[in-house]
């Protein structure tokens, strides 16, 4: 198996309101995409949005669950300065700071916005993690 995380789909509870906030607030490049589910093309990998109760039946399992889903998404930029913008620009967008930027015990300096639907995002600033 090749190493590669291809698309990242999120189950949302209002795939409008989740557009909308991807597309308009945070600025992803929307894909051709069907009524269903939407895509949005980032540097290798796809992100994509379809309904949480649509999804939980494709995978098999209930669509009820709260609280700490497991895993976090990462958004890392180039400069420190980047990550208080890129946090104020996702909360002007209407997104929650979960954690707001500090230094990082690794190193680094990096906060927590959460979605409309409570899906975690750090934005990180990692002087060992070279971006394109």
């Amino acid at each position: 198996m090749e190493p590669r995380i291809s698309i990242i789909t999120l189950g949302v509870s209002n795939l409008e309101r989740s557009i909308s906030f991807y597309r308009d607030c945070l600025g992803l490049p929307m894909r051709e995409s069907s009524p269903e589910i939407a895509f949005f093309e980032t540097k290798g990998t796809w992100l994509a949005l379809f309904p949480r109760d649509l999804l939980a039946d494709d995978a098999g399992t209930p669509p009820e669950g709260s609280g700490f889903r497991g895993f976090t998404l990462a958004h890392n930029v180039r400069t420190r300065g980047e990550v208080d913008g890129t946090l104020a620009e996702a909360a002007a967008a209407g997104a929650k700071i979960v954690k707001p930027a500090a230094e990082a015990s690794w190193g680094g300096y990096s906060g927590y916005f959460s979605d409309p639907d409570g899906f975690l995002w750090e934005v990180a600033w990692n002087p060992h993690f070279w971006i394109e």
